[in-house]
């Protein structure tokens, strides 16, 4: 047999046994087609000239085959195949034509579909509307909790070689893992996937600086082992420490990732990043200018300042100093310690707005991250703390933190849009208070050794504020992450 193909039709030439007849298969999805030819050798029993008889037609599977049988010779198969081919391309252009009238017909009917369509799923005036699921306009901060153990963790606590040891918690003995294995699915959309490549790439020949308290501290952490897995050469990566500022450097890039201590954003007497567990916090209200000589010629400041601000106990305040004792004028004045805040604001928001290079830098504030000391909120005994926690809270818009910290915070950084200097606010309370089961309770580098009494009360002395790592600032850094690329 022989094969010949033409678009939508294939033709197969056939020599019988019987001498001087040959068959002719034509097969086409969707026409039979019947070839007229002029044989000269009549021993097949057909005259010559008669027509070609149809021998069978069958279907199969929407196929149409025709079976077309004839005597012939070498001349009579050419002229068989010539005609054949003629015939054959004007109807497989009639076909294409018809099958473009047909797509044209059916595109202009979807048209008038999607129409209709849209017509009726717009919103009756007044009533609610859909949620926009477009990037751009998504509210990452809503959202929930995934158990996902395929794309999580980012990174190995145990192969970060910069990890902290309040914060590595499976080095020191934390055997349940599902807190590493949570992913955070905002409403509606999705974050942008973390790549450590392009975020280094982003940070090439600059600078980005956490600044703030030991939770700040806890974000740079997770930020540096988010990065520095994808630097296998420990030749390129290094960690340095001078005092209050310590600098992960990406030498191939020429970026610096740090994180400076200032817990009270303006100078204190909590400044020194060991020793600085005072009984009584002391604020200088004009001066900064120690602190924002480090972070100056930032390109990206992540600032975060809450933790020191909240009451440890009810009757908790706090001294703020004006003046010096060097110029004998120095003064000091006991308030609350929100009152505290809102001082310390205002002496940050002055000095970005009068210094900083609208151009150049960007500035963003992390909001508050909840502890989760007092069990009782979801339905625990208090004196538990959030020891042997495993889970996290699932309840939706669960909401024991309080916000008015970062309200003020808002409020003063809103003074600062006239000048063109927009401070992005990280709204990550909400998604870090469902997980109560993040902490390092007992499962962390001490500082201090453990008193008896400690050790047989581990609730005593459980974390209950710092996370785990890898774990739930692994999601604020995609936060920041996203915001940035």
């Amino acid at each position: 047999m022989i094969p010949v193909y033409t678009q939508n039709l294939s033709i197969s030439v056939l020599h019988s046994k019987q001498p001087g007849t040959t068959y002719l298969f034509v097969v086409s999805p969707r026409v039979s087609v019947h070839v007229a030819c002029h044989c000269r050798d009549s021993r097949s029993g057909h005259k010559r000239g008669e027509l070609i008889t149809m021998v069978s037609e069958e279907r199969t599977a929407g196929t149409k085959m025709t079976i077309l049988q004839t005597p012939v010779g070498a001349r009579s198969i050419v002229t068989c195949l010539v005609a054949f081919f003629i015939l054959a391309s004007s109807i497989v252009f009639l076909l294409d034509k018809g099958q473009e009238v047909q797509m044209a017909v059916e595109h202009r009917h979807q048209q008038v579909q999607v129409k209709v369509e849209a017509r009726l799923q717009e919103p009756a005036m007044g009533g609610a509307t859909e949620v926009d699921t477009s990037e751009e306009d998504c509210n990452w901060s809503r959202g929930r909790w995934v158990y996902d153990n395929v794309s999580r963790p980012l990174y190995s606590g145990f192969k970060c070689a910069f990890i902290f040891r309040e914060v590595a918690c499976d080095k020191y003995g934390r055997k349940d893992v599902m807190y590493q294995h949570w992913r955070w699915q905002p409403h509606g959309c999705k974050l942008p996937r973390f790549d450590a490549i392009k975020l280094l790439e982003k940070l090439r020949n600059k600078r980005l600086v956490f600044v703030g308290d030991s939770v700040n501290r806890n974000q740079w952490v997770s930020l540096v082992c988010l990065v520095e897995a994808s630097i296998p050469d420990d030749r390129l990566k290094m960690r340095v420490f001078n005092g209050s500022l310590i600098s992960f450097k990406a030498l191939e890039y020429n970026a610096t990732i740090d994180f400076y201590w200032s817990p009270l954003l303006v100078e204190s007497n909590s400044d020194n990043p060991i020793i600085h567990r005072v009984d009584y916090r002391i604020i200088r209200a004009d001066r900064i200018e120690k602190h924002a000589n480090v972070w100056r010629d930032a390109d990206i400041i992540v600032f975060n300042s809450y933790l020191w601000w909240r009451k440890q106990r009810d009757d908790m305040t706090m001294k703020v100093m004006y003046g010096s004792f060097e110029d004998g004028d120095a003064r000091l004045d006991e308030v609350e310690m929100t009152e505290g805040f809102e001082i310390a604001l205002k002496k940050l928001t002055e000095w970005l707005g009068e210094n900083i290079d609208k151009n150049k830098t960007r500035i963003f504030f992390v909001g508050s991250s909840p502890t989760h000391l007092r069990a009782s909120k979801w339905g625990g005994e208090d004196s538990n703390k959030c020891l042997n926690e495993t889970e996290p809270i699932y309840k939706d818009g669960y909401a024991a933190a309080d916000y008015s910290l970062m309200a003020k915070a808002k409020s003063y950084f809103q003074t600062l849009e006239p000048k063109g200097i927009h401070v992005q606010i990280l709204n990550i309370t909400e998604l870090s208070e469902y997980r109560k089961d993040g902490h390092p309770t007992v499962f962390r580098g001490q500082f201090v050794p453990l008193t008896k009494e400690q050790i047989a009360n581990p609730a005593s002395y459980a974390d209950c504020t710092h996370w785990c790592l890898p774990g739930v600032p692994d999601v604020w850094n995609e936060f920041l992450y996203g915001y940035l690329i």
